[in-house]
């Protein structure tokens, strides 16, 4: 009884690897059979926008040198107020100037040894920075900057490494968004429709899509307040005969 029992176990556990092997072979022949039936084409649709910049920064840095204290806080003081009225003379808020804390530096204290080559003791620079909506203003005021040297205030057009002739941003691409992903899944689309035609397919529905992120760029160097606005989206299709 014991030696039948085994054998009916060793025959019931030969049938379950048999039925299971049997079942890995058709559902692996269905599966290629599945790929080799699945034809797809992948496409790109590009959307581009050109906008103008909302805001506009502007950093005015100056530097000053002398041989006492008081008066390098009171040049730099007065300078800081001949640089606001002339930004409000060309139309840009008070509330959109903003005035930085000045930076003073006592050469002697950083120089060891002979100071009789120190024609200044004390040097310092002033910061005036414009963050405003009012770019068109900005860029008005830009255009007119040589006003200031000849009310005797030198702007430093190296302080900011570049970054003194202002700096432009679009902060509108949300609105703008969702148009933009439906053109470049339109032009996508086109895309598709033309290789399906091509390859006397038809274009079935989507299979996978990827929006690429959206990029925003000056349009040119001498156009900075001029942005374009970027996106490709990534598209997948089913393609049938």
């Amino acid at each position: 009884m014991s030696n039948f029992t085994r054998t009916g176990a060793l025959i019931l556990a030969l049938g379950l690897v048999l039925g299971l092997s049997a079942l890995g072979y058709l559902l692996g022949n269905a599966a290629l059979s599945v790929r080799s039936m699945e034809r797809t084409v992948t496409v790109k649709g590009l959307s581009e926008r050109e906008v103008e910049a909302d805001i506009a920064t502007w950093p005015l840095a100056f530097q000053v040198a002398s041989n006492n204290l008081d008066e390098i806080y009171q040049t730099i003081e007065s300078r800081s107020g001949v640089i606001r009225d002339f930004l409000i003379d060309y139309g840009i808020a008070d509330e959109d100037i903003i005035l930085s804390p000045p930076d003073v530096t006592d050469v002697y204290a950083q120089q060891w040894g002979d100071q009789s080559s120190v024609r200044f003791r004390y040097t310092g620079s002033g910061t005036v920075t414009v963050h405003s909506e009012q770019v068109d203003a900005v860029r008005n005021a830009m255009a007119n900057v040589l006003e200031l040297g000849k009310k005797g205030v030198a702007i430093a057009g190296d302080h900011y490494s570049g970054y003194s002739s202002g700096r432009f941003q679009f902060t509108g691409l949300n609105d703008i968004k969702p148009e933009m992903v439906e053109e470049a899944t339109r032009n996508a689309r086109s895309v598709a429709e033309k290789f399906a035609e091509d390859s006397n397919s038809r274009l079935g529905k989507i299979k996978t899509a990827s929006q690429g992120q959206f990029s925003i760029t000056d349009r040119d160097s001498t156009t900075p307040h001029i942005k374009k606005v970027r996106v490709v989206s990534t598209i997948v299709y089913y393609l049938s005969d």
